[in-house]
């Protein structure tokens, strides 16, 4: 079984350059963040996403999960503008359009064998505030978090007054990962290896690095290119040298 997980896409088509240079895959992971944009228009960034959903619709025999991301949240209609850098208010009328659309394919969490993937990394703490400390567990946390976002996505906004969201007790689209990693010490959310963007770094390696191997930052498509592969249980690195 073959895994690709993907970094931060905010309109790069770069993930097309990698599923062709990957080829045989059963299963690709985008951690969300489709919009926000400096290189790409908000009409690029539309088409792109457009792109993604046509890919799921018309790829049945892959999975292909599609994760929001903290710039995907204010484009739903009922959240709106929360002051999030990079929110196109000239856009984002046609965005909520494609959005509301294609809301159905997105979801908060993922999570197969010992690999627990989200958009900014899932706390103890986040867990414990919105459910209730001994309300969930290992088991029912991805189901808990996807049916928590159908019925209230508020439960998702950020909050607090530390302005980078560096908070343990921050939601999974915009918790930082100090805070993520302080989080979970001690926690049975300690025993998965959690995957997730959110925050652009230079190197997926740098994180994992130090926490040996329990958190993955993966927001490099805009940096190195590189992207994660899943196989057999077995975690590597790859890059794509041709990517826009």
């Amino acid at each position: 079984m073959k895994t690709i997980i993907l970094g931060d896409t905010h309109g790069r088509p770069i993930w097309e350059n990698i599923i062709n240079q990957e080829k045989n895959f059963d299963r690709l992971i985008f951690v969300g963040d489709y919009f926000d944009s400096k290189q790409y228009t908000a009409a690029q960034q539309i088409d792109n996403f457009a792109k993604i959903i046509e890919y799921k619709n018309t790829h049945p025999e892959k999975e292909i999960v599609l994760l929001v991301g903290n710039h995907d949240l204010h484009y739903f209609p009922e959240i709106g503008d929360t002051g999030t850098s990079g929110y196109q208010p000239l856009a984002k009328y046609d965005i909520e359009e494609i959005i509301q659309a294609n809301r159905k394919h997105l979801q908060v969490a993922y999570r197969w064998s010992r690999f627990l993937v989200s958009h900014a990394g899932i706390s103890s703490e986040f867990m414990n505030i919105t459910f209730g400390s001994g309300k969930w567990n290992n088991t029912t946390v991805v189901d808990d978090l996807n049916t928590a976002f159908i019925k209230n996505l508020f439960l998702f906004k950020f909050f607090g007054t530390e302005p980078s969201g560096d908070d343990p007790e921050q939601t999974p689209l915009w918790i930082r990962t100090p805070s993520l990693v302080q989080s979970n010490i001690g926690s049975t959310l300690g025993q998965y290896t959690q995957i997730f963007g959110h925050t652009m770094i230079a190197d997926i390696n740098e994180v994992a690095t130090i926490t040996k191997g329990k958190y993955y930052l993966i927001d490099c498509l805009g940096t190195s290119k590189e992207y994660l592969v899943v196989e057999d249980g077995m975690i590597r690195t790859s890059k794509i040298n041709n990517g826009i």
